[in-house]
């Protein structure tokens, strides 16, 4: 059997091939101008970040905050064929002297092709937030 990947799952696994490799600019150009991307709970690192340079900003402060340990290992990408696709992965960061490891995925929303809309999800709020806390 073959697997013919769909568009947006394509587009979906380039943005993830892009931010492990630290490309912005690729990652940027899959993104519309006004993209957002909602995070879950109540840190540092929640809300909603609206733009893709404010979407991209976000993302320098897990590297910042993390001083580069952040890192995402992609598990598989789910596309409706109507604009959404969902990923699953696992993320790694370490914080002082505290690690993580968990779950999580992200739901996109693709317009033209491009990212507009990612939605996060976490395995545990609670423990993302006390990793992250509120400074």
């Amino acid at each position: 059997m073959t697997h013919h990947e769909h568009p947006d799952a394509a587009v979906v696994r380039r943005g993830y091939a892009a931010f492990t490799a630290g490309d912005m600019e690729t990652l940027a150009s899959l993104m519309t101008s006004d993209c957002t991307h909602h995070s879950p709970g109540e840190s540092q690192m929640s809300g909603h970040f609206k733009g893709r340079d404010n979407v991209l900003a976000h993302y320098g402060k897990l590297a910042e905050l993390t001083r580069g340990t952040f890192r995402v290992e992609l598990k598989d990408v789910y596309p409706d064929g109507r604009g959404h696709a969902m990923s699953v992965h696992t993320w790694h960061a370490d914080k002082g002297d505290r690690g993580i490891e968990m779950d999580g995925g992200l739901f996109f929303t693709l317009i033209g092709g491009k990212i507009s809309d990612i939605d996060e999800c976490v395995a545990d709020i609670t423990e993302s937030d006390a990793f992250w806390g509120t400074e």
